[in-house]
């Protein structure tokens, strides 16, 4: 079924990065993970607007999985209308922290990116 894990276990991901990708992946998910470590604590309109592109739909479902894998803790108060706030847990912070030399990459080689994206997308 699965790949026995280092620790013996049998899981659902073939490898660390398997496991790391399936809970980053997308275009959204790293964005929401930047503006939380950024801001510390958001509410989900700031959240919105913090990730520019983002819809609505969009964001709240991705927020919900973020939740479900325990990287972002969703906390409701008592008040009328509820107030929610999200902010990273101690995983989503460690995690956050693995994706900066991602990101460090990313801004180095942004330009060629583009080019290769541009040319893919002429030919």
């Amino acid at each position: 079924m699965g790949h026995k894990g280092t620790d013996g276990s049998e899981g659902r991901y073939s490898c660390g990065l398997d496991a790391a990708v399936d809970v980053v992946g997308g275009k959204w998910k790293p964005m929401i993970l930047w503006a939380l470590h950024d801001a510390g604590t958001l509410r989900f309109g700031e959240l919105r607007r913090s990730v520019h592109g983002v819809t609505e739909k969009v964001l709240a479902q991705q927020l919900r999985e973020l939740e479900a894998d325990r990287v972002v803790h969703r906390e409701v108060f008592p008040e009328v209308p509820p107030r929610v706030e999200y902010s990273l847990t101690e995983l989503g912070r460690t995690l956050n922290q693995a994706l900066v030399p991602l990101g460090l990459w990313g801004e180095a080689h942004m330009a060629a990116i583009v080019a290769a994206k541009e040319a893919g997308a002429a030919a």
